[in-house]
């Protein structure tokens, strides 16, 4: 008799703890694939803004409820690859985005006036950006976004069609439903630095 009382205990404890770590693993996937996704920042493609190894939180519903903005850095993944890249918005829908002696120039065409501005970059230790693949001029469509890499020196991003080299059919802009999520939260940068 006692056997079968502690049996039944034992059950009912088991069964609680295999009810509560699927409860909690339910929470978990939802908040994974629904809410935000963690990241490590391969290469030194965002420097200075995040090093490699960075552990990045992306933030998978903001953009979904509200409009992304320039200087927002988002991960996504470019037409025609598979992996997930982190860069920089610059261009947005409607705009056409010009590089021009070391700078970025963002015109919009209001009331058949284009009026242009070079991009402010506070982000950036030190401005030079170059046109690469002998194209110096983007016109973006609505619903999608112009993308560059915070260290423009090594970066493949819009300028060049994300290293496709801009072949017929390749496009140097994101679309939007690429785009996994905006960048929320940075953890534990430069472990030396602490």
């Amino acid at each position: 008799m006692m056997f079968k009382m502690k049996l039944k205990y034992f059950l009912l404890d088991l069964f609680d703890m295999v009810s509560f770590l699927i409860f909690v693993g339910g929470i978990v996937l939802f908040i994974r694939f629904f809410v935000a996704n963690p990241y490590t920042v391969v290469w030194a493609s965002m420097a200075p803004t995040f090093e490699e190894n960075d552990f990045i939180i992306v933030d998978k519903i903001t953009p979904r409820f509200s409009q992304l903005e320039r200087g927002n850095v988002i991960v996504f993944v470019p037409p025609g690859k598979t992996i997930p890249y982190i860069k920089r918005i610059v261009g947005l829908p409607g705009e056409t985005v010009r590089i021009k002696h070391d700078a970025v120039e963002i015109c919009k065409t209001e009331n058949n006036i284009e009026q242009c501005n070079t991009l402010p970059e506070s982000y950036l230790s030190w401005v030079t950006t170059e046109a690469r693949c002998g194209v110096d001029e983007f016109k973006i469509d609505d619903g999608w976004f112009f993308v560059l890499w915070d260290n423009r020196w090594f970066s493949t991003d819009s300028r060049c069609c994300f290293g496709l080299d801009c072949y017929e059919g390749s496009s140097y802009e994101v679309p939007f439903d690429h785009i996994i999520g905006k960048v929320y939260l940075r953890f534990f940068p430069h472990f030396s630095t602490f």
